[in-house]
């Protein structure tokens, strides 16, 4: 077993060592002139992109296409770490030093003098990686917000679903899901209010409140909001590549199928899939 994680180590260092220096290659004067020109801000289109095409290989368990994608997403990483190395700003290893450091501070139950790990659920694990990232101070020595590390870029449910669990570790959350039911409910009236207003920014705002709560309470329900709206944007996009395929045989446009037989295609497909699971 030692001698397979020894070989794994190796490998896996040679590997990211070839990477390195490919990438400083693609940079230098006789390299590559589109690796050349690409700046910070010119990567975050491509960094987003490798990232969703990584979730998506998750999404859909293929593992070949995960192992590839991983490295295009590795590579945006040294692509970022090698143009700040030649701005003089810093080098990949700080990165991976500073990771590494994160890592052992903010698991003091494995590596600590007190190795508790085994005493701890996933919860308490959670909590208190939450109360030791609170505690930790910022390079001007001003203590950080506690929410002030959740990136503004996140997807919104995403992003929700994070300032609610983050709050909640100092206790800032509702107490059972009887209140959060109960939100739910104040937030639909409140919805319907703004409706009724006819203002546009009122309906924006009381939508966007909904939204917050139901990402909280899934959340509560121990389900990670944006995965359970892209399972459902799946199911749905399947049900429709049905139903397009459906008329399509029947040499039909959607556009020119009526909207009750559209949904009696629709509630056909879905009662097809019940069956057959």
């Amino acid at each position: 077993m030692k001698n397979d994680l020894d070989n794994h180590r190796s490998r896996a260092a040679d590997a990211f060592q070839r990477l390195l220096m490919l990438m400083e290659k693609l940079r230098s004067p006789d390299g590559c002139a589109w690796d050349r020109e690409q700046t910070l801000k010119s990567l975050r289109p491509f960094i987003i992109e490798e990232t969703y095409e990584v979730v998506d290989a998750i999404d859909r368990q293929d593992v070949d296409s995960l192992r590839n994608e991983l490295g295009d997403y590795l590579l945006e990483a040294v692509f970022v770490a090698q143009i700040c190395f030649e701005s003089e700003n810093f080098h990949i290893a700080e990165s991976l030093d500073a990771i590494c450091d994160k890592l052992v501070r903010r698991h003091p139950h494995v590596f600590g003098q007190n190795k508790t790990g085994l005493k701890l659920s996933a919860n308490q694990v959670r909590t208190q990686w939450e109360q030791i990232k609170a505690s930790e101070q910022t390079n001007d020595g001003r203590a950080p917000s506690l929410i002030g590390g959740i990136p503004s870029a996140l997807p919104g449910l995403l992003r929700a679903y994070r300032l609610g669990r983050r709050t909640a570790t100092v206790g800032f959350d509702w107490a059972d899901l009887k209140d959060i039911d109960a939100k739910v409910q104040e937030e639909l009236v409140e919805l319907d209010e703004a409706r009724k207003s006819g203002s546009h920014e009122s309906v924006e705002e009381e939508l966007g409140d909904l939204l917050f709560t139901i990402a909280n309470l899934a959340r509560h329900l121990d389900i990670e909001p944006e995965a359970a709206l892209q399972k459902a944007n799946q199911k749905f996009s399947k049900r429709f590549e049905q139903l397009e395929i459906v008329f399509k045989r029947r040499k039909q446009a959607l556009r020119d199928v009526s909207a009750e037989d559209l949904e009696i295609e629709w509630q056909r497909i879905k009662q097809s899939e019940q069956t057959e699971s």
